[in-house]
């Protein structure tokens, strides 16, 4: 039987694009035959990433130039610019007996790796110890794979906390792909929202005094409303991707339960620093399977008689979960409670908590003891 932790979050956004499409528009989805505002799963969910390495202190890149990377490194200890570039190209071909990594680009690999950082220094010393073969194999049409194939392969197929995190797809390397435990979905309005059009003019300060009209002027996009917000992580398949270390399983729960409350996209914030928290947040400890609250707002919420969608948000939440615990009989969840900027408790979301990091403190509590794992 699985083990879940669930989050769900509702934030309210004021004027932003916090996820632009291929015309720099808000991105959109239509739910409840309303269009809403939408910010993708894959925009949140770097963020996070980001977020988890710098709490955990071990960071991983997501990149087609790793022969690049290598031949700089090299380039650095005093190799001559043509056997250092020959070498990165060497890491990609000497990686799969496929060379399914090559490409015909210089300096890149035919798909994105995702591996430690410090994976770089590795396979640079990889380079410097197989350094007479590769002088052997420079100018050759053919040289073959100059490099040891599994030393390459493990360097690549190695783990992080965010890789066991959030997961790795890289078919092109037998054995390198890694199921991710976390699983971060769109997020998107609880109301009927649309993006707004924002006509800008930027000023020539250097024109004369007798000259008028700007330097400048466009248009850009901009949407504003309150999202609801869901990610959940597979307790089980975490400890499996970490070999079972409970320790380092419990940090990793923190932190991207943290991460996943505090985050923000960073698109356009120059101009329009949208730098809000969320107005309420749920988390729930789960077995067998996730359960993710986002049908509360199939219906698109109405403003209340201020005009506002957070506080009839926060309502339609607790109204849904409180039918869905209803419903479920409250059965397969050992845990569920909450925390917002109203400290009145709401019915159907468990247990009040005063603050975001004393909910998450009680949440991993309950998923993970410290004591050790659950019998």
């Amino acid at each position: 039987m699985s083990l879940f932790l669930d989050l769900s979050a509702l934030q309210s956004v004021p004027a932003a694009n916090l996820n632009r499409d291929d015309l720099g528009s808000p991105k959109t989805v239509k739910y409840g035959n309303a269009s809403r505002i939408r910010v993708s799963s894959q925009s949140w969910k770097r963020v996070i990433r980001h977020g988890v390495e710098e709490d955990l202190g071990e960071t991983a890149a997501r990149t087609r130039l790793v022969p690049v990377k290598v031949k700089e490194a090299l380039v650095k200890a005093g190799w001559a610019p043509d056997l250092a570039a020959f070498a990165g190209a060497q890491v990609a071909a000497s990686a799969s007996a496929k060379k399914a990594l090559s490409t015909e680009k210089e300096g890149h690999t035919s798909v994105l790796l995702f591996l430690p950082s410090n994976g770089i220094d590795e396979l640079t010393a990889v380079c410097v110890e197989n350094r007479e073969a590769l002088e052997k194999g420079l100018g050759k049409a053919k040289p073959g794979a100059l490099l040891p194939t599994d030393r390459i392969e493990e360097i690549l197929k190695r783990k992080t906390v965010s890789i066991s995190l959030l997961g790795r797809m890289l078919a092109e390397l037998p054995g390198a792909n890694v199921d991710g435990a976390a699983q971060v979905a769109h997020a998107f309005t609880t109301h009927a929202s649309e993006p707004q059009r924002d006509y800008f003019t930027a000023v020539d300060d250097w024109l004369s005094a007798d000259e008028t009209g700007s330097g400048h002027l466009s248009t850009a996009e901009f949407s504003s409303g309150v999202f609801y917000r869901f990610a959940t992580v597979n307790i089980t398949d975490l400890l499996k991707n970490l070999d079972g270390d409970h320790k380092t399983a419990r940090e990793v729960l923190a932190s991207f339960a943290e991460q996943f409350l505090m985050s923000l996209p960073q698109a356009k914030k120059n101009s329009t620093a949208p730098h809000t928290l969320p107005d309420l947040a749920y988390l729930a400890v789960r077995t067998r399977r996730p359960v993710s609250l986002a049908a509360a707002f199939e219906t698109p919420v109405a403003a209340d008689r201020s005009g506002g969608f957070s506080t009839p948000s926060r309502q339609a939440l607790a109204t849904y979960a409180q039918d869905i615990n209803r419903l479920t009989g409250d059965r397969d969840r050992p845990f569920h409670g909450h925390a917002g900027v109203s400290r009145d408790p709401f019915d159907g979301l468990g247990t009040v908590h005063d603050s975001y990091p004393g909910l998450v403190k009680a949440a991993v509590e309950a998923a993970l003891p410290e004591s050790g794992p659950q019998q």
